[in-house]
């Protein structure tokens, strides 16, 4: 899965490359987020997949690593990070599509540039709170990964759920801000079409740019949908269970379970020599 990630994640930084090279250097704004959004996803795969491969080799927990804290937060930041990168290509696609008027008056290409920054410095500082104290992060079974407690915090004789609920919240605002964004992008090409067909229907020639337009932007729909979506089925579970509190995977110490795989480990091993 590792290697899968990285040749993907590489296979699409090399297409990026030739589709600017074929446009002679011209780039959009839409292209500097989607370039971004490789970039971060490459650097979460290289910066997590490596710990659990580590932690499997040596037969040792992320504690006893002492990875437990780096892992969890590079989880926690890298998903975030990459939704809100998600949620910026939605809403760059729904103002340029829904109010191009808007969108060619302020919205310039130096405003990915900005975003980046903007966007990882935010993600940082959020998710960094458990390490200062307000949340936590915790192993979870059986020792290869760590995340944020869902639980809750037992502080002062009660348990607090006040950051697991906000980091859960947060995705949930960006997955349905950037479905909200996408159904104006659908909506608008729906309209641009009957225009379209409109002026076939009296006589008027559609203009090949126009066809062009049209053809790129379902392009990027399609992309972004596709993305949204494979994200969604990885975060809506985390956050349906923070919602109803309940947990995934139990951060219980993995003593217990590390024995009941060395027992499965020897008797299918016995089973083999007979």
């Amino acid at each position: 899965m590792f290697s899968a990630g990285v040749l993907g994640n590489l296979t699409a930084l090399v297409l990026l490359e030739r589709r600017r090279r074929g446009n002679r250097g011209k780039i959009s704004l839409f292209f500097i987020l989607v370039t971004g959004l490789v970039i971060t996803d490459l650097l979460g795969t290289c910066m997590i997949s490596p710990v659990v491969l580590v932690s499997y080799a040596r037969r040792m927990t992320l504690s006893a690593l002492n990875l437990c804290n780096y892992f969890a937060f590079a989880m926690t930041f890298f998903s975030l990070a990459t939704m809100m990168v998600l949620f910026a290509m939605a809403l760059e696609r729904a103002l340029a599509i829904g109010h191009p008027y808007f969108y060619d008056k302020f919205i310039k290409k130096r405003c990915g540039i900005i975003a980046f920054p903007v966007i990882y410095s935010f993600c940082i500082v959020f998710c960094l709170f458990p390490v200062m104290g307000f949340g936590e992060f915790i192993q979870y079974c059986p020792g290869t990964w760590c995340f944020i407690n869902m639980r809750g915090q037992n502080r002062d004789g009660y348990i607090s759920n006040v950051y697991s609920m906000l980091y859960a919240a947060l995705l949930l605002f960006l997955i349905l801000a950037g479905l909200t964004c996408n159904l104006i992008v659908i909506v608008s090409l729906v309209r641009m079409h009957k225009r379209q067909k409109t002026r076939r229907l009296g006589s008027l020639k559609t203009s090949k740019r126009e066809k062009i337009s049209m053809s790129e932007e379902i392009n990027h729909l399609i992309l972004l949908s596709i993305m949204t979506i494979a994200f969604i089925i990885c975060s809506v579970p985390f956050t349906r269970a923070v919602r109803i509190k309940r947990v995934i995977a139990r951060p219980l110490n993995c003593e217990r379970h590390r024995q009941r795989t060395r027992k499965t480990e020897r008797r299918a091993a016995l089973e083999r020599d007979r």
